[in-house]
């Protein structure tokens, strides 16, 4: 028997009953996939998982979604190792975005397992962009929907500074920005696919509007970021070996805290492919 307890005000829920060594049932997947749309974001504890179990449960969800500059493990491409070693400064992850918002076609959902953690910190914070855009004004809305965010990798705008990505995260398997990657635009205000509710959407890779100055954007998205991060629409998930979160891209921000310098976190993810953003107004 499956329950469901929630984990904060903001957002999240528990799943207790799933054992996600074995292949869901078609009731059990119904059962998780409504509380996804209805949480945003999922853990299951004490689970103990092989790459190949973890990429069976992610991928009753949709297609696996490889990331253009993260390669995976040799045995299994679909995993990516995140890891951050004693003797990094730079943790993958750190501040506010949703997974892969710079593609055509983001990451609908995210599968994080908690291989190895520090003794303290190391957690996630995670920011509901449904409840972000419900308490925007009416006109903040209105504005929201009537414009697009432009989108570029971390790797790519590393690049576009005369920096390298490898070079902050060296015990990981990272691959740097093509000369070719270029940004892409989205909807500020997009309709999440299954249940038509507006949300927010920008993040880190968000580096400007389009048709606005860079000032001008600077100075909206400064204003909308503040916004989001509210303590209302947010929650902070404090990680223990064995636990899986699930969240959906579509309308969760997450954060991985950088704040256990000298210690060994490794997390094994799974990102799943997702469609084309589009707002109330149809395709940017």
């Amino acid at each position: 028997m499956l329950k469901t307890i929630p984990y904060a005000s903001a957002l999240g829920a528990t799943i207790q009953g799933v054992d996600l060594t074995k292949p869901l049932s078609e009731a059990d997947f119904d059962y998780v996939h409504q509380a996804l749309m209805r949480f945003g974001v999922l853990l299951f504890e004490n689970q103990v998982l092989t790459p190949h179990q973890q990429v069976r449960f992610a991928r009753r969800f949709g297609d696996i979604q490889m990331h253009p500059h993260l390669a995976g493990l040799p045995e299994q491409p679909e995993i990516m190792e995140l890891l951050k070693e004693p003797k990094d400064t730079m943790n993958f992850g750190e501040g506010w975005h949703s997974d892969q918002m710079y593609l055509e076609r983001p990451s609908m959902g995210t599968c994080l397992y908690a291989k190895e953690l520090p003794p303290v910190g190391g957690d996630t914070l995670f920011a509901c962009m449904r409840s972000a855009f419900d308490a925007l004004s009416p006109g903040m809305q209105r504005f929201a929907r009537s414009v697009s965010g432009i989108q570029q990798s971390m790797a790519a705008q590393a690049r576009d500074h005369g920096q390298q990505a490898t070079q902050h995260y060296a015990s990981m398997r990272i691959r740097e920005a093509s000369e070719d990657e270029r940004p892409v635009s989205h909807p500020l205000a997009r309709v999440h696919p299954v249940t038509r509710e507006e949300v927010l959407y920008m993040g880190i890779h968000t580096v400007g509007l389009v048709d606005f100055a860079p000032d001008e954007s600077k100075s909206i998205l400064d204003f909308l970021f503040e916004h989001l991060t509210q303590d209302r629409f947010c929650c902070r998930l404090r990680w223990r070996p064995g636990m899986v979160a699930l969240w959906d891209n579509r309308r969760v921000l997450h954060n991985a805290m950088n704040d256990y310098h000298g210690h060994r976190r490794l997390m094994h993810r799974v990102s799943i492919a997702g469609d084309a953003p589009v707002s109330s107004s149809g395709p940017t």
